[in-house]
C-alpha cells in the first residue's frame, strides 16, 4: 500500500490519480490517519502553498510525527514543498521546517533575468530541465536534462552536498532534488511532468533502498 500524506495542502487528486496509473495493481491511500501512514509500505509527502501554513496544517491534523517516523522507516517520497518541509528553516514566513535535513529555504531574488537581458518571473512557473548530478534509482531510465514543471518561488539549500541529485537553472543553478538513504525528494511536480515524471513515479513504487 502507498500512502499519501493529507494534511490539507496541495492537489493531492493529482498525485494520487498518477500513481494509480504507473502502479494500478498496487493499493493508494490519501489519507490523514497517522496509523494508515504507519500501515503503509510507501509514503508519498506532497503539496503546494506557503511553508507558515503548511507546517501549521501538519502540526494541527498530529502528522508531524508520522511524516518523520515514515521518513526513518520506508521509502519516502517529497514533492513540492513536500522537499523544503524537510529542511531546518524556511525565509518563507520565518518558519522553522521539520529539520529532516540541515539547510534552508531560500526565495528567488525579485531583480532575475536570464543571459538576453529578458526579466525572469518568480514565482517559477513552467518547463524546466533537470540536471541529474547523481546516480540514483528514481532516475533510471529517464535522460539527462529531461523537462519537468515547477511552481515556486522557493528552492532549498542542504548544508549536506553529498546529498543533492540534481539542479536546475533559473537562471543559476538551484537543487531540484535531494535524496538520502530512504528518502528522496524533488521540487519539481512528477505527476505534472508527463513521461518523465510518470517513470519516476514508476521508479519510486519499483524502489528498494
Amino acid at each position: 500500500m502507498i500512502a499519501i500524506i493529507d494534511y490539507g495542502m496541495g492537489n493531492l487528486r493529482s498525485v494520487a490519480q498518477a500513481m494509480r496509473h504507473v502502479a494500478p495493481d498496487v493499493e493508494v491511500i490519501v489519507s490523514d490517519d497517522p496509523a494508515v501512514i504507519a500501515r503503509a509500505e510507501r509514503v508519498v509527502f506532497p503539496g503546494q502553498g506557503a511553508m507558515p501554513d503548511c507546517m501549521r496544517a501538519l502540526n494541527e491534523r498530529g502528522l508531524r510525527a508520522a511524516v518523520l517516523d515514515a521518513a526513518r522507516n520506508k521509502p519516502f517520497l517529497g514533492i513540492c514543498i513536500g522537499l523544503q518541509m524537510l529542511f531546518e528553516h524556511s525565509a518563507e514566513g520565518d518558519v522553522p521546517g521539520l529539520g529532516w535535513w540541515p539547510g534552508n529555504v531560500a526565495r528567488f531574488p525579485s531583480n532575475l533575468s536570464d543571459a538576453q537581458g529578458n526579466k525572469l518571473k518568480v514565482p517559477h512557473m513552467g518547463w524546466n530541465q533537470v540536471h541529474q548530478t547523481a546516480a540514483h534509482p528514481l532516475w533510471d531510465g529517464i535522460e539527462q536534462d529531461a523537462r519537468f514543471y515547477y511552481v515556486h518561488s522557493y528552492y532549498v539549500q542542504p548544508a549536506n552536498a553529498a546529498s543533492v541529485q540534481a539542479t536546475s537553472d533559473y537562471p543559476a543553478p538551484f537543487v531540484c532534488a535531494v535524496a538520502q538513504n530512504n528518502v528522496f525528494a524533488v521540487q519539481f511536480h512528477p505527476e505534472k511532468s508527463h513521461a518523465a515524471g510518470l517513470k519516476l513515479l514508476q521508479n519510486f513504487v519499483q524502489w528498494n533502498p
